[in-house]
């Protein structure tokens, strides 16, 4: 039974390279994953412009809020 537990580590890494190695020689693979991260990143470059547009609107209309609520 030690025998067995002591294996496990090794067995783990063994698996994870040859899942790597797979990925790595599977162009489909990696080109899935590219798609996915350059998704990602053009999704949060939009957030971020949307929010630079919208922050000067809101923060005046903030402003312009809570002027009248403070003229009350």
């Amino acid at each position: 039974m030690r025998q067995k537990i002591s294996a496990l580590p090794l067995m783990a890494h063994i698996a994870i390279a040859g899942f790597f190695r797979d990925v790595k020689k599977d162009e489909r693979a990696l080109s899935g994953v590219v798609v996915a991260i350059l998704l990602i990143l053009i999704a949060v470059l939009a957030i971020v412009l949307i929010w630079g547009f919208l922050s000067g609107w809101l923060q005046e209309l903030w402003e312009r809020i809570t002027g009248e609520a403070a003229g009350l």
